[in-house]
């Protein structure tokens, strides 16, 4: 993976407040400017070596759906709730109005 692509979506996750999400593909959109590149977004943030501290677990499915963690789906629920968002199964519940809007 190009190291620059992977630099470029950590600096982009680090972005995201508490008590918010975004997607692959939106992090994708912002990068290179399609949605297309959500699974290279995807690779880029399971390979976070600092996973607190650049919240790679604010990062979900385009569908609200948590999707994966490194550290186990669970722990990626657990985090979000603490920080506020609602999840119903492995779902964010309000997702639209929980998104983090980077152009804002």
């Amino acid at each position: 993976m190009n190291t620059s692509f992977q630099e470029a979506v950590l600096n982009m996750v680090k972005q995201i407040p508490r008590g918010k999400v975004t997607t692959y593909g939106e992090i994708g959109r912002e990068i290179t400017g399609s949605v297309r590149a959500a699974r290279a977004v995807a690779q880029a943030v399971a390979r976070n070596p600092y996973p607190i501290i650049i919240p790679c677990h604010r990062v979900v499915r385009s569908d609200g759906n948590v999707g994966g963690y490194c550290s186990g789906i669970e722990k990626k629920i657990k985090l979000l709730r603490a920080e506020g968002v609602e999840i119903k199964g492995r779902k964010v519940v309000k997702f639209k109005q929980t998104l983090f809007d980077f152009k804002k």
